[in-house]
């Protein structure tokens, strides 16, 4: 017989929502809490379940699905180098590496590109160019080098990471803690300037904290960062995972106000939602201290990551998706503010990503993802009451229509 399932003793294949919640629960660690849906299939802005049923997608993979679900682009681009050549390992060359760092590069305004594959590795690395640019450059004592990190950061979840991070969740029992780093409230100049010292490195910081509810500094404080940092010779490090890749109407969130940080630190929609692909990007007088055999990654930059990568690149090179970010993320932050004083609190929005505040009283984050969940609509919340919106940068006028009815729904 062809279908396992029909065999005795074979395991059956689950069918319905429950079933497959029912699996997951028996078999995969619960290091997450998910919704209760079960995806099968995508297109666009909308994901199909295992039942048929039709949602839309605002959330887009926490902003690893800027381009939305299988661009035909994207995808095609893996297609094609599936049939060429995977992997070959750092040990050799690949005809995909040296063209899509070349093009990422020139995105960025920068000299040279680290690829490797998660968000969270891209971060490990940018902390380890700071402290060897730090003894190597700037002349601090070998195991003395500090980075400053902003209260309410989200940077991944790895060992060294979760040593800096204030949320309980992620950083309690998983000590000793890694050493060297100083916490200031974010958007606070004053104590960020007071926290540099001599042995200071790097100031690590989210343009805006994604994963805090989409918290944006204060105008000007990015500026002002970059005057601080050059100031006193330390190497300001963007983690623009979430914000960047034309999430907020910018290529990269620090954009906005005109800001280029010494080190960028890419990922998510690099990938376009079909591999993991992240980079750190800076110039050759940074991430030059790297030696060979002084940081690697067997899969980082690999040809089917390279070609996807180099089409991702390719897509933000025409500025229609920025565009469309800015334009339509118009729109949805004047509906989000309609709802402001009728069950919402306050609002955030930085091109197609917002926070939300729902006032707490009414219902918690939680309760509102599963209440937009049988609107037809995926979301995710954060912190108490608030609730992330970031669709696909594919979604049109009238999906984020359908989205803003959704939630006036779940309000009243």
């Amino acid at each position: 017989m062809s279908d396992t399932a029909a065999r005795p003793g074979a395991p059956t294949t689950p069918r319905t929502t429950s079933e497959h919640v029912s699996l997951a629960e028996q078999w995969v660690a619960r290091n997450y809490s998910p919704l209760e849906v079960v995806i099968a299939h995508a297109e666009g802005a909308w994901v199909t379940d295992v039942e048929g049923r039709r949602y839309l997608d605002a959330l887009a993979g926490y902003s690893a699905l800027n381009f939305g679900h299988l661009n035909p682009t994207l995808v095609a681009a893996a297609r094609a180098q599936l049939d060429r050549l995977t992997l070959t390992s750092r040990a050799f060359h690949s005809d995909r590496l040296g063209p899509f760092c070349r093009d990422l590069a020139t995105l960025a305004g920068k000299d040279l590109v680290l690829p490797m594959n998660t968000g969270a590795e891209a971060v490990e690395t940018a902390i380890k160019v700071s402290r060897r640019w730090g003894y190597e450059v700037k002349g601090v004592p070998d195991g003395r080098a500090r980075i400053v990190v902003m209260a309410g950061n989200f940077h991944g979840r790895t060992t060294t990471i979760v040593s800096f991070s204030d949320d309980p969740i992620a950083h309690d029992h998983y000590g000793p803690y890694t050493p060297g780093f100083d916490t200031v409230p974010f958007g606070d100049l004053e104590a960020l300037e007071a926290a540099i010292t001599d042995e200071t490195v790097a100031v690590l910081l989210e343009p805006i904290q994604g994963e805090g509810g989409v918290i944006i500094p204060p105008d000007g404080w990015l500026r002002e960062v970059r005057e601080l940092t050059r100031r006193r010779g330390v190497l300001m490090v963007a983690d623009e995972i979430q914000s960047g890749l034309g999430r907020t109407g910018t290529t990269f969130a620090c954009d906005l106000e005109g800001v280029v940080p010494d080190i960028y630190v890419l990922g998510k929609a690099l990938g376009g939602g079909i591999v993991p692909v992240s980079a750190v990007v800076a110039n050759r007088d940074v991430l030059g201290v790297f030696t060979p055999g002084s940081h690697g990654s067997t899969f980082g930059g690999n040809p089917l990551a390279a070609a996807i990568g180099q089409a991702v690149v390719e897509l933000l090179s025409t500025g229609e998706f920025q565009a469309r970010a800015r334009r339509l993320g118009a729109v949805l932050e004047s509906g989000l503010r309609e709802l402001v004083g009728h069950g919402v609190e306050a609002v955030r929005c930085r091109g197609l990503w917002a926070g939300v505040d729902i006032r707490p009283d009414l219902m918690t984050g939680h309760e509102a993802s599963h209440r937009l969940l049988e609107q037809g609509v995926l979301v995710k919340d954060t912190h108490g009451s608030t609730i992330r919106i970031a669709p696909p940068l594919v979604v049109t006028e009238v999906e984020i229509g359908i989205l803003l009815d959704a939630l006036r729904a779940v309000l009243h």
